[in-house]
């Protein structure tokens, strides 16, 4: 067993793809300890905030401000509020009112808002403009306000008999506050989505869930697939007949179809996470039943299989004794495509809308469904379903890996 371990550690193919499963499975169990928050808060008042970290306004400016004299401040100011795309449409703009375009500049800022502020009229009606354009253009004009300006920000309170505001203070331009004395900061790394969950703590219990969905999915297919495998192959005659014909009319049937009747058929309000499991589990085990009964079929008249019919040891103990150690190394193996598999084939479902119950738990599978449905990648929101991909892309390539490594290791065709 040492060496046979040994053997598989010195396999590079088998080291890497370990590697990061055990890398995912440390972040799954360890974040939840760390970061407590219930995967499912709703945290936040609209939808697909973007990745930042985010600092409550009320709390900083009650902070300590700070005087800081840094270059570039209101050119990175004017940047985040006139990108460049917003210059060009702008020179779009007034080009269309029929100004020269070799009069406009959109390097000059100052040039470009006055030519802006003397010529746009929203209420003017440009031939061929839509109504998202003519949109855009009026919270375009709206955000400029200001925009060059030097002095800073007043802040004013009601005056509880008179009515009036009173200013209480000045927010000048170069005044910073500590994010570290801000009471209320959330650190979002990967934002929120549709509903205004919190992506990352939401991917990690995701992920914690479909490897548990493959887990029970692949013991029960590998389970399934093993004891007909062993049985029709060793035993032969009526049980073998028996065990081929079922497994052919799986063989027949697709196997994404059957996910997808019986999925159907159970609806949604009895969908969990284990029932998905159960019927991924009973659906998939056709391919490791047949591999297995061709290696028992290899076995079954070896000596030592031979020897043990004549010292009159039972059917069961010849299996489990002479047999079973011997394609152990497969069982392992076809047990992590198992897993592999399952998982796939919950993504595939909960896409289709026919994965576990939404308001549960939730999966990979149903973190991309919901960034499918409210338009993510048509949005440009890659936070809300890149990161999902990348999972299963980690975790279906990590165990294919250690498979192809394990398969070099045990099968004397592919050993160096």
């Amino acid at each position: 067993m040492r060496h046979t371990i040994q053997q598989v550690f010195r396999s590079g193919k088998f080291v890497v793809g370990f590697s990061i499963f055990v890398a995912v499975l440390l972040i799954v169990i360890v974040y939840p300890l760390i970061i407590t928050y219930p995967p499912l808060e709703i945290i936040s008042q609209g939808t697909f905030f973007p990745p930042g970290i985010y600092v409550n306004v009320y709390d900083s400016i009650g902070s300590t401000q700070y005087t800081l004299n840094l270059d570039n401040t209101a050119a990175n100011r004017i940047a985040s509020k006139l990108s460049n795309d917003d210059r060009l449409a702008m020179k779009d703009w007034l080009v269309a009112d029929g100004i020269p375009e070799n009069e406009i500049d959109i390097t000059n800022i100052q040039a470009l808002l006055d030519q802006w502020e003397k010529n746009y009229d929203p209420a003017q009606k440009i031939a061929g403009m839509t109504n998202a354009k003519r949109n855009y253009y009026i919270r375009l004009n709206n955000s400029l306000k200001g925009l060059l300006s030097t002095e800073g920000v007043s802040i004013a309170v009601k005056n509880a008999e008179m009515g009036a505001l009173e200013e209480t203070g000045v927010v000048a331009q170069s005044n910073y506050v500590n994010i570290n004395q801000v009471p209320n900061v959330r650190v979002l790394p990967l934002g929120t989505n549709s509903f205004g969950r919190d992506v990352l703590t939401e991917l990690v219990k995701a992920t914690n869930v479909s490897l548990q969905i493959g887990f029970v999915a692949g013991i029960i297919a590998t389970l399934i697939g093993l004891t007909l495998g062993l049985l029709g192959g060793y035993v032969g005659g009526l049980a073998d007949d028996v065990t081929m014909f079922v497994t052919n009319l799986f063989t027949v049937i697709p196997t994404i179809v059957l996910l997808i009747l019986i999925s159907f058929s159970i609806g949604q309000e009895k969908r969990g996470a284990f029932t998905i499991a159960v019927v991924i589990g009973f659906t998939s085990w056709v391919w490791t039943a047949r591999a297995v009964r061709a290696q028992v079929i290899s076995l079954r008249n070896r000596d030592h299989v031979n020897l043990s019919k004549l010292s009159g040891h039972s059917i069961v103990h010849i299996i489990l004794t002479d047999i079973l150690p011997y394609i152990a190394s497969y069982v392992v193996m076809a047990f992590i495509l198992q897993i592999s598999t399952a998982i796939l084939a919950e993504a595939g479902l909960s896409i289709l809308g026919l994965g576990p119950k939404t308001t549960l738990v939730p999966t990979l599978g149903l973190m991309l469904n919901w960034a499918l449905i409210y338009q993510a990648p048509i949005l440009g929101k890659w936070w809300a379903y890149l990161p999902v991909i990348v999972a299963i892309v980690l975790v279906t390539f990590s165990m294919n890996l250690m498979n192809t490594g394990l398969d070099q290791v045990f099968n004397p065709a592919l050993r160096d």
